[in-house]
């Protein structure tokens, strides 16, 4: 009985002291360690400046400036459109007495009208005036100051959790997002995901374009496959970041970029989270993408080292020149110093007077179909580089993931192919052109009649351009705005020199499943309504095979 109960004395003595904790100690060093994760509070939400019940303002109301300044671009070049269809024996030619848009509509808030009275006249205002409220509310809810949760982006896939690619909900439902419940939830969060998920939409090998609903061609199946066999895994195999190792890096270049360049890195990293097991690398290039701020550009020299020792001789044909000025204007558009050399050898530095000025300059809202002079600017990441002396032009390379790194490069396509030319493989590079504008009219090329040519032919724009692509093998994927914009681009093909016959088909044309499901609203006339890469195709050069004659046939030959 006494070996019993000092038993369980000694185990609740035991029990005791495992439940009691220890005395609370502080040691020299604990003024240095950093608090425990639980025990940092996140800040709270910011208050938002509108409401989810304020957000319709008219244009010249609104309390962003940004808004209001598009307001007034509006009403200096869209004309109103009941003047533009009235008779010239009742109303002055738009040419001589041009009316344009002062009055807001009251029900969307945009300017539609030069008055009052042609807007109660316009019966046709009523088959946009939803869509340009939507589009109107939409821009002041992104400046509203609430914490966009659209925004937050889901993190690597789950292990065997498979993504669909049949449509945005399915896609969203799969990916891991938060539930998205509103048509205004579904605009921005489309709007964003558009790129990337438009690229991982056609080269996964889950993707909806198949052979069966007859979006592939055969000739455009054997192009996938050998694309698809980089980026996954044979079938058993892991795919995750392992199987990564040792394999090539795809390189997609996107042509012509423009807003595509200016995403965050981290909306790009969606698209490597669609290919666990693959590396990529992003090259942006087009006389508008945008370089990080406050990346320092090395300064060109006027004169090079030759191997005999004398100094070489700049070029006659300009090239030299122009290729400083571009290195001067990038720097000075990203913040970095540009500094020019004096008569007599020092250099000068820019005041600030100077800057101030360049400040007060810039305005606050630029045209959306005008190219801007020069581009805007990106936040830098951590591990930002510039990448001058790689690629000779303005130019920057951002290492982001194990998997993902992005490179721009601010010029002309047909100026860096020389460096990329040698190794273009269609097993691990693929094109993307995203709204090109092959149709258009070119604004800086003519022909022998004084007639604009078109972009696709134009030697300063696309005309040297898809040739080299085509020559490639590699498979180019474009987009289009509207039904009537890919006709267009499709039309184009037909005449242009080095493309008319020198392609096979390998994506027909068609609706993209992940297009925007938000409207861009054109300035220079607001019934004008586009969705960013409704719709997508692809082609590539033409394959020859080559066949091996029989002893016959060269006989017959003799």
């Amino acid at each position: 009985m006494a070996l019993s109960l000092s038993r369980t004395l000694c185990s609740r003595r035991v029990a005791t002291r495992l439940v009691r904790a220890p005395p609370p100690r502080r040691t020299f060093f604990s003024f240095f360690r950093k608090k425990k994760a639980a025990e940092q509070t996140e800040p709270p939400d910011p208050v938002p400046l509108l409401s989810e019940d304020n957000l319709f303002h008219l244009f010249s109301k609104s309390p962003f400036p940004q808004v209001r300044a598009r307001g007034e671009v509006i009403q200096t070049t869209a004309p109103c459109p009941v003047c533009a269809s009235l008779d010239h024996h009742n109303h002055a030619p738009i040419e001589a007495q041009p009316k344009t848009v002062k009055f807001e509509c009251p029900d969307c808030g945009w300017p539609t009208h030069c008055s009052e009275d042609h807007w109660k006249e316009d019966k046709e205002h009523q088959k946009y005036c939803a869509r340009l409220r939507e589009a109107n509310e939409d821009e002041h809810d992104l400046r509203s100051g609430r914490r966009v949760w659209e925004f937050d982006m889901p993190g690597p896939q789950g292990y065997e959790e498979a993504v669909s690619f049949s449509n945005w909900d399915v896609f969203w439902y799969t990916r891991g997002h938060p539930s998205i419940d509103t048509a205004r939830s579904r605009r921005h969060l489309s709007k964003v995901l558009s790129y990337p998920v438009t690229i991982g939409g056609v080269l996964h090998q889950f993707s909806s374009l198949m052979l069966n609903n007859q979006r592939l061609t055969p000739e455009g199946s054997r192009s996938m496959a050998a694309i698809r066999s980089t980026l996954h895994v044979p079938i058993g195999a892991p795919d995750n970041q392992v199987a990564s190792v040792g394999k090539p890096v795809v390189r997609i270049f996107i042509l012509g970029a423009r807003a595509e360049s200016s995403l965050p890195p981290h909306i790009w990293e969606q698209l490597g989270f669609l290919f666990p097991s693959a590396n990529f690398n992003l090259f942006f290039v087009g006389p508008q993408v945008s370089l990080p701020k406050n990346v320092q550009y090395p300064q060109a020299k006027p004169e090079q080292a030759t191997p005999s020792g004398g100094a070489e001789a700049a070029p006659t044909d300009g090239s030299k020149v122009e290729s400083t000025e571009n290195v001067k204007s990038a720097a000075a558009a990203n913040g970095a110093k540009v500094e020019e050399a004096k008569p007599d050898g020092t250099k000068s530095e820019p005041t600030s007077t100077e800057v101030t000025k360049a400040e007060e300059e810039k305005p606050l809202y630029v045209l959306n179909t005008q190219q801007p002079k020069i581009p805007g600017t990106i936040v830098p990441q951590k591990r930002t580089r510039a990448s001058m002396n790689r690629y000779v032009v303005p130019s920057y390379t951002t290492p982001y993931t194990y998997q993902m790194t992005l490179t721009g490069l601010q010029t002309h396509y047909q100026d860096v192919h020389h460096l990329f030319e040698e190794t273009l493989d269609p097993y691990s590079d693929v094109f993307f052109v995203f709204a090109p504008g092959f149709g258009f009219p070119s604004q800086s090329s003519m022909d022998e009649n004084g007639e604009p040519l078109l972009q696709i032919s134009s030697p300063t724009e696309w005309g040297p351009v898809l040739p080299m692509l085509l020559a490639s093998k590699c498979p180019i994927f474009v987009t289009g705005f509207s039904p009537a914009d890919v006709e267009r681009d499709i039309k184009s093909l037909a005449t242009a020199p080095g493309v008319a016959g020198e392609f096979e088909w390998v994506l027909t044309p068609g609706p993209n499943p992940f297009s925007s499901e938000q409207w861009e609203i054109a300035d220079f006339d607001p019934r004008v309504m586009v969705r960013a890469n409704w719709g997508i195709w692809a082609i590539r050069g033409k394959s020859r095979d080559i066949q091996e004659r029989t002893f016959l046939d060269r006989l017959l030959l003799r």
